[in-house]
């Protein structure tokens, strides 16, 4: 699935969608025949190519015939329903206008029949509004992220006087989103870009797992104050299913008057019991002597055991332990064929591809009874050869895979 990832580090506003979804890739003329489409007059999309702070960049301006005053919510809908457009651009633009519509609303203290969108601002929020729709299904975009939003301070001017910012339809549309201050007298979060977020953005927060394969900025009518570029970034790639959070908890120790010769059995035993990975890492400690670095990766289900198991098994005579997040990639335990027999290995996907890892003792099982080198069979599967049968589906990482 295509995702798309808004980097709002200067805020966003639907011409700054518009023009982000043409550097990334978004043919011109679908938005240079939006207004026939609506059937617009005296409305006509322009889109340039700037540099802005050495980053190339796109603009889009929607140049219009300011003859009326204002449009209600019932008339942008009868224009979106007689548009010559696919319906589910229709049924997502008229989505985010209600959405508008409700905010608005509720900032004023009346109905969304009766809330009215100016002229000026009702043609350019029509075509950055269908013309964003457009543009992420025409990208195939099936999933938006958005980063949280920045919110200066001050006060705009509009329609109904001077108010605060963040305006306060952009504080109602945006309520449960992420957002953070920004010491800014100048509006960076327009209430249309706040609406096309709040409706089709799909998630708020860091950058999703993707392989990354466009990169476009839009730029905005705004010249920031204090110098920095007011541009919006949107990031296209593919998803894939490697990226999986696991919490886990983390148990440790120092050990320095313990025998390690039980190590072999005490590690079996660790897994035994539930551990994810264990490890033993040499270590100097306090008045020079050796000691060694106990450490286990488990499932919090698992942790009470394993707790246990290292008082009684070794001369611990304290934890450490801590709950952390950990991705893992997705695998299969697959049969592949070599000269000398089958082994075992694991199939992984990782976002370069599928790779091939051996199973170390299926190896070594068919290394002494060929009496071949082991690393000759490594170096077999390595060249690639392909698996025999599937055992059993892709999973993430569990039991005994040594992944953290």
């Amino acid at each position: 699935m295509k995702i798309g990832y808004l980097d709002c580090f200067s805020g966003i506003s639907g011409d700054m969608l518009l023009g982000a979804l043409v550097a990334a890739g978004l043919p011109t003329e679908i938005l240079e025949r939006l207004p026939a489409d609506l059937g617009l007059s005296g409305c006509r999309v322009r889109v340039s190519h700037e540099t802005l702070a050495g980053l190339a960049a796109c603009r889009v301006r929607v140049e219009t015939d300011p003859s009326r005053r204002h449009r209600h919510l019932a008339q942008i809908s009868g224009i979106l329903e007689r548009g010559s457009l696919p319906q589910e651009v229709k049924e997502r633009s008229l989505a985010v206008f209600h959405r508008l519509a409700e905010a608005e609303a509720r900032v004023h203290g009346t109905t969304m029949e009766r809330v009215h969108f100016h002229e000026t601002g009702a043609v350019d929020a029509l075509v950055d509004v269908v013309g964003t729709v457009s543009g992420l299904q025409r990208l195939d975009i099936g999933q938006l992220v958005c980063s949280p939003l920045p919110m200066p301070r001050g006060r705009v001017r509009c329609a109904h006087g001077e108010l605060p910012l963040p305006a306060p339809a952009v504080c109602e549309l945006l309520a449960g989103v992420p957002v953070h201050g920004e010491e800014l007298d100048q509006e960076l979060v327009t209430p249309t870009g706040a609406a096309l977020v709040a409706e089709l953005a799909t998630a708020f927060g860091p950058l999703p797992p993707m392989v990354l394969e466009q990169t476009g900025y839009g730029a905005g009518s705004m010249v920031r104050h204090d110098g920095r570029p007011n541009l919006l970034r949107l990031m296209v790639g593919t998803s894939f299913a490697a990226a999986e959070r696991q919490e886990v908890e983390v148990i440790e120790t120092h050990l320095d008057d313990w025998n390690p010769e039980t190590w072999p059995y005490l590690a079996a035993r660790f897994m035994e019991l539930g551990a994810l990975d264990v490890s033993l890492t040499p270590m100097q400690m306090k008045k020079g002597r050796p000691g060694f670095l106990l450490r286990l990766i488990t499932d919090p289900a698992h942790a009470s055991r394993l707790k246990e198991t290292v008082f009684t098994e070794t001369s611990a005579i304290g934890l450490r332990f801590h709950r952390m997040q950990r991705m893992t990639l997705p695998r299969r335990q697959v049969t592949v064929n070599t000269p000398w027999g089958p082994v075992q290995a694991k199939e992984i996907r990782t976002p370069a591809g599928p790779v091939l890892t051996p199973e170390y003792e299926s190896c070594r099982r068919l290394a002494e009874a060929r009496s071949i080198p082991l690393a000759r069979i490594y170096r077999e599967i390595g060249r690639g050869s392909g698996p025999q049968e599937e055992q059993q589906p892709l999973k993430p990482f569990q039991g005994s895979c040594r992944q953290q």
